[in-house]
């Protein structure tokens, strides 16, 4: 059970911090201040949720590693995020893309997160859900301003949309850790989550006036460290620090 939890934490973990990090390549390159210091906001709590993960990781690793070394010293196919979080920010309308189709499922996984056994991890989603409640109405909030906005805006919300809307399948895929841990009731049984996903983006897309994408092929394999080229660009500026100089911290 030791090392399925240690990688159950993980595959939530990831997504935070590699959305974390999108989300702060932002800072400083958003369409107006107020935008620009939200984005910026989400990826700081994005980072302060993947830290509670991480050193309840390394406190079940039981060795010398560390939140940091967990966080910045694996290699592209030790990390088990979904594709979707690793998805660069081609403009403004695909961030938002981005971050509202993961914002849906965050917010319904840790809304059932917070029934764990686990009382550290049930702890952990009881905090992150107020934070994550406000990220997903800050997404989908302008979901809707850019699709029922100029016929620009709502062109590239609709782009972005699917494009994106490939790598929404996987977030309802488990690993093996995620179905131990579900039998332990630990875990959330992502597969229950996949029918109400849909039905509320597919609602605010057509409140946002959108069209669904009718694409039925969806890409997968981030959550078993096969991800896509954007990752290992990424992972260059993420770690760079940490290798650069051994053993910093956060």
């Amino acid at each position: 059970m030791k090392e399925n939890l240690y990688n159950y934490i993980l595959g939530i973990a990831d997504n935070s911090l590699i959305l974390g990090q999108r989300m702060g390549e932002l800072c400083g390159h958003g369409p107006s201040l107020e935008t620009d210091i939200a984005c910026t906001n989400i990826s700081l709590d994005l980072l302060g949720q993947v830290r509670s993960y991480f050193q309840y990781a390394a406190k079940i690793a039981g060795d010398d590693r560390t939140e940091d070394d967990i966080a910045m010293l694996r290699k592209e196919r030790d990390y088990k995020n979904v594709l979707l979080v690793e998805q660069p920010n081609l403009n403004f309308a695909h961030t938002i893309g981005r971050q509202f189709l993961f914002d849906v499922y965050h917010l319904a996984f840790l809304a059932e997160l917070q029934k764990s056994t686990d009382l550290t991890l049930s702890a952990i989603a009881n905090k992150c859900i107020k934070e994550v409640s406000y990220h997903e109405r800050f997404s989908s909030d302008w979901v809707k301003r850019l699709g029922d906005g100029t016929s620009e805006s709502k062109e590239k919300i609709q782009e972005a949309i699917n494009d994106l809307w490939t790598y929404t399948d996987e977030l309802f895929h488990q690993t093996k850790a995620d179905k131990a841990m579900v039998l332990e009731s630990v875990g959330v049984d992502v597969t229950k989550l996949k029918n109400d996903y849909y039905k509320r983006v597919k609602d605010l897309l057509e409140e946002a006036t959108l069209q669904i994408p009718d694409s039925k092929w969806f890409q997968k394999g981030g959550k078993e460290g096969i991800h896509t080229e954007h990752l290992g660009y990424l992972l260059t500026d993420l770690q760079y620090m940490q290798r650069t100089y051994p053993n910093m911290e956060w």
